[in-house]
């Protein structure tokens, strides 16, 4: 069941913005996504809350700069999704501009799982021999690994985003904001917003040490479009501070200050950087990169990202296009087995989904579990065969079910079950016995029958109510396309009552349509539908600019439509 929903908000909030200077239709949909200063829509630098927020921070920096004089050597130990990439490349740039010697591993996710294990630690010093581990992206539930690197006579400085476990790893220093007694006040930056961060606070303890002034001092504004890039990718919430960073990156894409292999992934994607937004990043850019780490190795990803050499970036990101081009054939192929395996599945009852085939590839698990969770709308995990009868599950949740808690109670309910497990409240990942399946899938479902209502598994379109018809213009979409719209800040979607005038479906699988409102006609298209309308619908869409022949025309996408 699918309903279309017109999000509240409260008037004297958007006449206060309107009266601060905000377009009244835009006044009205941040007001209901709870923007009640105008001065939150700042996207300069200047904006950004202080690095010294965060718990440690300085004394990272004071120990990061001991360990630059000293002269000893870190490894960057990253993730192999996209934050990770972009945190791992952030870090290499940006403490080689601040004088480290500084070089990285990257944990093969099918050898070596994630984060930093006791065997990471061991393979780090056997390639890199490092004075220094620093984690980006990971390492907030290391405790056997950063207990390993002590015992070796390795510091290891963390930075990290993940929700902490019980207790923390003794590292040296821990930068999170999620971490406990840790203020900031955006506990929503990705991992490579950690690590810039850490970048920030380290350059100003060297000016301290008059190492660099304000005039020589490295430019770390440079790195915004990576950190903007794992910052949507991850797709962690973007309030307001988020907003800022990727607002930065965005410009610096847009006028063609961005890294060649930024550039080069833009290329590969078939997108013009000059017009780059986050969908963008988040449905072209990101994903060419995690299937580097879902299929083969994030190493190729990273020095995508890293390498200064033009060709090299564009070999590396066709090759990053080709690795993406396999993964979408796998996933095809899995979706279609799930589907089967889910032939007698009857969503009414059932609050959770969890779902394994041997055949399954452990890297696209994750993808397909999100494919799962749209179409039933239900937390969803989906296994693939590990290694000595381990299997290795992701899952996907929705809106008012925490994932990593859910498995958390489930973990305290039934202690030999899970092996491991960590993440988000959308999205999680664990490891349990193959032989374990059926007993774990009944103890999910117990966790969300019991956490779960019917309301709540009722997919709802929410939208912003009817568009005034003087702004189904293109400057109004131009506009709205001037502030960055994206996870926890939904760009707007409109609703409102039209008639039907004609409709006809293109290459089989996409709906076209007239639609006619107040005597104003509108082209529309519904992709991925076929259904035929009725003569009245209503109809939630999100405005676009269509340009066919050099003609600039406004065109409604269809999130959903019902008959009125």
């Amino acid at each position: 069941m699918i309903r279309i929903n017109v999000r509240p908000y409260a008037l004297r909030d958007a006449e206060k913005l309107i009266r601060d200077g905000v377009h009244p239709a835009l006044a009205r949909v941040f007001a209901a996504r709870g923007l009640l200063d105008a001065k939150e829509l700042n996207s300069e630098l200047s904006g950004l809350i202080a690095p010294a927020g965060l718990l440690h921070i300085d004394a990272a920096a004071v120990y990061l700069a001991d360990a630059i004089a000293a002269g000893k050597k870190m490894v960057i130990v990253a993730d192999y999704d996209c934050d990770g990439a972009t945190a791992c490349a952030v870090g290499l740039r940006g403490l080689r501009a601040l004088g480290a010697q500084v070089d990285f591993i990257v944990p093969n996710r099918f050898e070596y799982g994630y984060g930093l294990t006791p065997e990471i630690v061991a393979l780090a010093v056997r390639e890199k021999a490092p004075d220094i581990i620093v984690t980006v992206d990971n390492g907030i539930a290391s405790i056997d690994g950063v207990a390993e690197a002590t015992r070796r006579g390795i510091d290891v400085v963390i930075t990290d985003h993940h929700l902490p476990g019980d207790s923390l790893p003794a590292a040296r220093v821990i930068v999170n904001p999620n971490q406990p007694a840790c203020g900031f006040p955006s506990k929503n930056l990705a991992g490579v917003g950690v690590m810039f961060y850490v970048l920030l606070a380290l350059r100003a303890e060297l000016r301290r040490r008059n190492v660099f002034d304000q005039q020589n001092q490295p430019k770390l504004d440079h790195l915004l479009d990576l950190v903007a890039l794992g910052t949507v990718a991850d797709v962690v919430k973007l309030d307001a501070n988020n907003r800022i960073l990727v607002a930065q990156g965005l410009k610096r894409m847009r006028a063609g200050r961005m890294h060649p292999g930024i550039a080069a992934l833009f290329r590969a994607a078939g997108r013009e950087a000059r017009r780059a937004t986050p969908f963008d990043l988040g449905f072209a850019l990101g994903p060419r990169l995690n299937a580097a780490g879902r299929l083969a190795d994030m190493s190729l990803g990273i020095e995508c990202l890293t390498t200064d050499d033009e060709g090299r970036a564009w070999a590396i990101a066709q090759q990053l296009d080709e690795i993406n081009r396999t993964r979408r054939d796998i996933e095809a192929g899995m979706q279609d087995t799930a589907l089967s395996l889910l032939d007698s599945f009857k969503p009414q009852d059932s609050m959770t989904i969890s779902v394994f085939d041997p055949s399954w590839h452990q890297g696209v698990i994750g993808i397909v579990a999100s494919r799962l969770k749209d179409k039933f709308y239900r937390p969803t995990i989906t296994f693939a065969p590990g290694e000595d009868g381990w299997i290795k599950g992701s899952g996907r949740s929705i809106a008012g079910f925490h994932l990593r808690d859910a498995l958390d109670l489930v973990s305290k309910h039934a202690p030999a079950l899970i092996d491991k497990f960590g993440g988000h409240a959308m999205a999680a990942g664990l490891t349990i016995r193959a032989d374990a399946f059926d007993a774990f899938s009944a103890a999910f479902e117990a966790v969300g029958q019991a956490q779960l209502t019917s309301a709540q598994l009722e997919r709802v379109v929410e939208t912003d109510g009817m568009l005034e018809d003087a702004y189904y213009s293109t400057q109004f979409i131009t506009l709205m396309d001037s502030h960055v719209w994206g996870q926890g800040f939904a760009p707007p979607v409109f609703s409102d009552r039209f008639r039907v005038l004609s409709q006809r479906i293109l290459k089989e699988k996409h709906l076209k349509l007239l639609l006619e409102k107040d005597g104003r006609k509108y082209d529309a298209i519904w992709f991925g539908h076929t259904d035929a309308l009725p003569d009245h619908a209503r109809v939630a869409f999100r405005l676009d600019a269509n340009e066919y022949n050099g003609v600039t025309r406004v065109q409604l996408m269809v999130e959903h439509a019902e008959p009125a």
